[in-house]
């Protein structure tokens, strides 16, 4: 479960379900190599930014991100943030990728966003990102978080 995160004017616990098609919605989440790169850049952005990823699932032709943050960050810029960097990342350590991608861009333009409530809902999220294309599904990163 999501902890309460304590600042000095405000306690929240906002948690956002994104789901992020890839470019072309091709199928090229499947490397390891790529998948690895993600999450690990998945794992700076939250050293970085008070964006913390309490889980990551992919399918073939999309990513999923279950992501806790501060009120100081709306949805839209925490995708912003997400996706800018991870593309950046992805397209510097495996070249192959760019090439499949013509475009030069690793994601599609839109995404998905919910919120989600603590108590009941967070834990049917878990289990939807990590039953989505059970056949193709690969789970990347899950986390206990605590934010200080």
């Amino acid at each position: 479960m999501s902890q309460y995160i304590h600042k000095s004017h405000d306690v929240s616990v906002l948690l956002y379900h994104f789901v992020c098609p890839v470019k072309y919605r091709r199928a090229i989440l499947r490397p390891e190599r790529v998948d690895n790169k993600l999450k690990e850049t998945c794992i700076e952005i939250s050293k970085r930014y008070e964006i913390r990823f309490l889980e990551i699932g992919t399918d073939k032709d999309h990513v999923h991100f279950l992501i806790q943050s501060v009120p100081m960050y709306g949805a839209k810029k925490i995708i912003q943030i997400v996706k800018s960097i991870t593309a950046r990342k992805i397209f510097q350590d495996c070249p192959e990728v760019k090439e499949q991608l013509w475009g030069g861009e690793f994601w599609s333009d839109g995404y998905f966003v919910n919120t989600v409530g603590q108590h009941g809902n967070e834990n049917s999220i878990i289990n939807y990102i990590k039953k989505q294309g059970i056949k193709n599904y690969r789970q990347l990163h899950t986390q206990q978080l605590t934010l200080v």
